[in-house]
């Protein structure tokens, strides 16, 4: 088309096989994460009614945010 000045690369190092320590060390921190999600929002949902005013958060937000699946990272775009 005229006038489209995008398309898609794709990166060579991404497609380039990775040592198994490598993998092996990007699946420790990735279950790591997932873990530290878990016991965040296990502990949100803890929290009293008076914590969660001093935090500006009502109790629907908090059982949205705990029944969010693990894997479900707000940091991952």
């Amino acid at each position: 088309m005229k006038g489209q000045k995008g398309y898609a690369i794709v990166s060579a190092g991404r497609l380039k096989s990775r040592r198994p320590t490598e993998i092996l060390r990007a699946l420790g921190r990735q279950f790591a994460r997932w873990w530290q999600l878990a016991e965040q929002r296990r502990r949100l949902a803890m929290l009293d009614d008076a914590a969660l005013k001093d935090l500006g958060l009502s109790r629907a937000d908090v059982i949205q945010e705990s029944e969010r699946s693990f894997w479900d990272d707000p940091l991952v775009r």
